[in-house]
């Protein structure tokens, strides 16, 4: 290999894939019937639960061989050994895995998107917002995304490397760099004994460094926004530990919003010898892609004194249009440290001047001045190193930081400007990544603090289960990664017309942004409702200023129209892009422009949606309720009365009950739903019971006197017509799928809870019956599917089959099965509750190899489908009913209360007529 390190430190290792390499002394080392459900005699209590394992990861730690625990790992969170292969190896879902009777239903559909797609990728040159054809493959490697939220994200994957990207807004990039690594160095007596790159790869280029690194002797432990790589280093008796920081702080609108991480190296020598230890952090500048090929790029050493801290390293400029940025590769300087540099080398070639460099002396060159611009078709890559002292029987400590500087973006039209939130606190001028680095080095301390001070309360609860802990917190990485972006809004930029009537619309955009993300990484429309509904939970309990921001959007889009008539995918059909008072399914695909152009989503015309106007009703009132924020009701008030209004025409028969319209007109948007049915009428019933709710809140009482005739009737209806004793049909049609058990009917109830009605003098749904029905969707779409193993399945038949009549019907959506959990929590179903959600942490994070990219859905076998998707932050609506029900259980009865006062039912005694903003 030409590594310059004794033969003795490069043999194979004892096991696994043979190019592995480390030293030789330390190897060895069917149908069921509809029963009566009744609650189990003996059902667990909530603290039983406590007697999960705080390690307890699966098989994905049963190939660690080392010793090591590594330095303050935390006991919960996400662990897998390097050497850990996933057995299972699924495949996204494409038109072979669909039935013949549903490929049959959808051939109009498939042959209108072949010719849609073929004009935007071969005509338009884009990316369609939906690819169906090129989805992206399984790669079972990714690890807690770097950076915080809306300032772009960098994927590091478990086993070290860096290799999902999304610096332009929206647009991912799935590619490993190579020459982005940590490489260690050992010396003893002035001689180098040790270096190796930490990555168990072994590469074509850069081939003269020592790769192949034991993945035996290793293992990543993640607790987003943090998270532990430990390497116990093969005969050499040292021990280190990476700890990766990202800025990701509840309540935080400053820090959170920044583009950077700290990778913080604690090296512990466990033997009776001195040694000098040098941590080296390569990254190339660019991906190794097109947008590199034009050449241009260039990198320089920087250092940065301020306030008593100094901080070097090198900034890598990448002046590629439209989007610009510099990244900063950095370090902090101290006492018992040295940083030195390589500006520029290839990463294409052998990397044998710099590996050469490092083994020499354990430092690099450090050459002053810029490096020359990349020619055309050529790479270019620097390095920093950190060196310090590691006494005998000690710990010494290496800190770096990789912050990345974007300020101005453009979509892709390319019509507008905008400027990241960060640029609020570091500028715009494209300059801020020395700061942004020194900032991260001397701010990671307090980040860290804050974070463990949130995710305690949790951690240290002996009732909550292992999985539930890592669960938790490691979904939040969707918030950051999901194509997140932060923008600022500057005053001028909001139509008077609109926002008028919305006192508090223009300060709080002004003051805290406007926040988008994506439906998912492979779903390119920004705020999808219908999916948000689920997701919001996190935002709403962590951030909700950004929460009620999104709200305020959607808000001024509902009041807006594009007339632009197009065809629909699913039915043929020419229709408007936006009808004026309904809520638009998106905000826009970032390949376009989105808040300017709206509704990216073109295969139903969601118009005549049904749940998308509903759950905006449910999500203003459970915003209010959470945050107390009066002005935000008043101003929100007059659009829900404009929704509701566009609402009413789905009742046709006037019995206070809509009816779907016998296509797949909600957010199962290929599960045809016809008449009165489960999901939507609860829905419906729920927002009714809110507009009672705010209607006397806003003291307009003739108002609130319509929408409690509505629920009466409603509630009649909805009862006889769906209830069969056992819990509500799927639908009224005269199919065989409408006495189907779908696991999301308590929807509406679901909600009505998280906002403090739906019980006692509020109910909307008899409670016997919602506790019957989620026994029910327990029994049969959970225990009798899959072993009870895999989640609850969206539909299954009362003879215990699932439901096949659409391709959605047989799938699990991980989401839906997190707000099933919630709803089960909060009607006293714990037990259940935690039982049903985790099949889906114990599928996607251990079995399937999809951590940190859980997806939409997956089938009972062989395909899942849309991976790193928006919906799985609904697992926070399991904490907010954990939080409600020990509030609940911890008050004496009479101070029980939710934040709402509540005389005769559904009649809030305190009203507001003229409320003001808090």
């Amino acid at each position: 290999m030409g590594t310059g390190v004794p033969t003795s430190e490069q043999t194979s290792c004892a096991k696994g894939d043979p190019q592995v390499y480390c030293p030789e002394d330390t190897g060895g080392t069917e149908g069921v019937q509809v029963t009566d459900c009744e609650i189990p005699e003996e059902s667990p209590s909530q603290n039983e639960l406590s007697y999960s394992n705080p390690e307890d990861s699966g098989q994905l730690m049963a190939s660690y061989e080392g010793k090591a625990k590594g330095y303050q790992v935390p006991s919960f969170g996400w662990r897998i050994c390097l050497a850990h292969e996933f057995a299972e190896k699924r495949k996204p879902f494409n038109a072979n895995d669909i039935s013949l009777s549903n490929l049959i239903k959808h051939l109009g559909m498939g042959l209108r998107y072949l010719k849609w797609w073929y004009q935007k990728t071969q005509v338009e040159k884009k990316k369609p917002f939906i690819d169906l054809i090129n989805c992206v493959p399984l790669r079972q490697i990714y690890g807690c995304p770097l950076g915080g939220i809306g300032g772009g994200t960098i994927t590091r994957g478990w086993r070290g490397q860096f290799c999902r990207w999304q610096l332009n807004p929206g647009m991912y990039q799935h590619r490993t760099v190579i020459a982005d690594q940590f490489t260690v160095c050992l010396r003893r007596e002035g001689q180098t004994v040790y270096q190796q790159v930490l990555s168990v790869e072994r590469p074509s280029v850069l081939h003269s460094w020592n790769w192949g690194l034991c993945g035996y002797f290793a293992f990543y432990h993640a607790l987003y926004p943090r998270a532990w790589t430990v390497y116990q280093l093969p005969g050499q008796n040292v021990t280190l530990t990476c700890r990766q920081i990202t800025p990701i702080l509840p309540h935080d609108y400053q820090d959170s919003s920044l583009p950077v991480g700290v990778f913080v190296w604690d090296v512990e020598n466990e033997g009776d010898e001195a040694l000098d230890v040098s941590i080296m952090f390569s990254m190339r500048n660019g991906l190794g892609d097109g947008d590199d090929t034009p050449g241009g790029l260039w990198n320089e050493p920087f250092c940065l004194e301020r306030d008593g801290e100094t901080v070097r390293g090198l900034l890598l400029h990448h002046p590629t249009l439209p989007n610009p940025y510099t990244m900063a590769v950095a370090a902090r300087l101290t006492v018992d440290t040295t940083i030195t540099h390589i500006t520029a080398f290839d990463p294409d070639s052998t990397g044998q001047q710099v590996w050469q460099d490092l083994l020499q002396d354990g430092q690099l060159d450090s050459p002053a001045g810029p490096s020359s611009p990349s020619q055309k078709g050529e790479g270019i890559a620097g390095a920093v190193c950190v060196t310090g002292k590691l006494p005998p029987r000690g710990r010494c400590r290496l800190e770096f930081s990789l912050a990345w500087d974007m300020p101005r973006i453009m979509f892709g039209a390319k019509g507008k400007v905008y400027y990241r939130r960060y640029t609020r606190f570091f500028g715009s001028g494209g300059d801020a990544a020395p700061a942004l680095s020194h900032y991260a080095l001397c701010q990671y301390p307090d980040w860290e603090e804050r974070i463990s001070a949130w995710q305690s309360p949790v951690l240290d609860d002996r009732s909550l289960p292992a999985w539930y802990k890592s669960a938790l917190f490691n979904e939040l990485y969707f918030l950051a990664d999901g194509g997140t972006i932060w923008l600022e809004v500057p005053e001028d930029s909001l139509l008077e017309e609109l926002a008028g009537n919305m006192r508090q619309l223009r300060p709080l955009l002004t003051e805290y942004g406007r926040f988008g993300y994506l439906e998912g990484q492979e779903y390119r429309m920004y705020n999808t409702y219908d999916v948000h509904f689920y997701a919001s939970f996190a935002l709403i309990m962590l951030w909700p200023k950004l929460e009620l921001s999104l709200q305020y959007d959607m808000a001024l889009a509902t009041l807006r129209e594009d007339l632009t008539w197009r065809r629909y995918l699913m039915s043929g059909v020419m229709a408007p892009v936006k009808r004026r008072n309904v809520i638009p399914h998106d905000i826009g695909d970032p390949d376009d422009e989105p808040w300017l152009r709206v509704n990216a989503y073109v295969i139903h015309d969601t118009a005549d949606w049904k749940d998308l106007n509903l759950k905006f009703v449910l999500q203003v009132y459970r915003d209010y309720f959470l945050t107390g924020d009066k002005g935000f009701l008043r101003d929100m008030w007059p659009v829900c009365l404009a929704v509701m209004e566009s609402e009413m025409k789905f009742d046709k028969d006037q019995d206070g009950l809509i009816e779907n319209g016998g296509y797949a007109d909600q957010t199962y948007d290929a599960w045809v739903t016809t008449g009165p049915s489960a999901y939507c009428g609860g829905l419906w019933l729920a927002a009714v019971a809110m507009m009672v709710q705010m209607a006397a809140l806003c003291g307009t009482q003739d108002v609130q006197d319509k929408f409690s005739s509505i629920l009466t009737r409603g509630q009649e209806a909805y009862e006889r017509l769906l209830w069969n004793g056992r819990y509500y049909n799927y639908d009224c049609s005269c199919q065989p799928q409408s006495c189907s058990i779908m696991s999301d009917q308590c929807a509406g109830q679901w909600f009505l809870r998280a906002s403090g009605l739906g019980e006692g003098e509020t109910e909307v749904f008899p409670t016997p019956h919602v506790i019957r029905a989620l026994q029910t969707i327990f029994e049969f779409n959970v225990k009798a599917f899959a072993g009870g193993a895999m989640g609850a399945v969206n539909g299954m038949q009362p003879h215990g089959v699932p439901d096949r009549s659409s391709v959605q019907s047989d799938e699990v959506w991980v989401g839906v099965v997190y707000g099933l959990a919630a709803t089960m929590i909060q009607e006293g179903l714990t037990w259940e509750g935690f039982q049903t959600a985790e099949g889906c942490y114990r599928t996607v994070w251990e079995r399937l190899g999809l951590a940190f990219q859980t997806p939409e859905a997956y089938c009972q076998q062989r395909v899942f489908r849309s991976l790193a998707y928006m919906r799985p932050l609904s697992i926070w609506a399991m904490q907010l009913a954990l939080q409600q029900q020990h509030k609940k259980t911890s008050r004496p009865t009479a101070e029980q209360g939710t934040g709402l006062s509540t005389g005769s039912k559904l009649r809030p005694k305190e009203t507001m007529a003229n409320p003001s903003p808090e």
